[in-house]
């Protein structure tokens, strides 16, 4: 995967929102390396589990990750985001997690890891915001940083995800389509 990819997967759910149909300047391509995103209650093509939608009480749902060793690894990130013409939105950006952190437990938006930011998303909430469209692609990225994302309190939420796209060194993802 090349780099302005991954600005294009993080932008798009931001300016797509806004009502921004093109993304003004890339940056210079670079390979990125592969990221193996897992759930004990997700599964990859599979609806997500109706308490993680805005009908449950469970809040965010379980992920781990893991990839090849990166010693420029200093930061993860975590987008939910859907681009499906029955939902757009970003539903949850969590940022500067720890890079030794490699899973987050349930509705770990209420108490996230130490250090860690969390964007306002499009409903103008930050943290966690439950999907609510019964039909939609649901993605749950994770993102390797080689820094931290640094950004004035209150960012704006395309602001942000240049700045995770800007610094991805490696990335990974598990979709769930549709709500329970």
């Amino acid at each position: 995967m090349r780099r302005a990819a991954v600005i294009g997967t993080a932008v798009a759910s931001a300016l797509a929102v806004s009502g921004c149909g093109t993304i003004i300047g890339t940056s210079e391509a670079q390979e990125i390396a592969r990221i193996n995103v897992s759930s004990p209650d997700l599964r990859e093509g599979r609806p997500l589990p109706r308490q993680f939608s805005c009908q449950g009480a469970q809040g965010s749902p379980p992920l781990r990750w893991s990839s090849r060793p990166l010693d420029e690894a200093a930061t993860v990130a975590i987008v939910v985001d859907s681009n499906s013409a029955e939902s757009s939105g970003v539903y949850w950006v969590l940022y500067n997690i720890p890079a030794t952190t490699t899973e987050l437990g349930p509705n770990a938006a209420e108490s996230p890891p130490e250090g860690s930011g969390q964007a306002t998303v499009t409903s103008g909430k930050a943290g966690y915001e439950p999907p609510c469209v019964s039909k939609g692609t649901y993605r749950f990225s994770v993102y390797t940083l080689k820094g931290k994302v640094e950004v004035q309190e209150g960012a704006s939420l395309s602001e942000v995800l240049r700045r995770i796209a800007d610094l991805t060194i490696a990335r990974g993802r598990l979709t769930a389509v549709n709500i329970e």
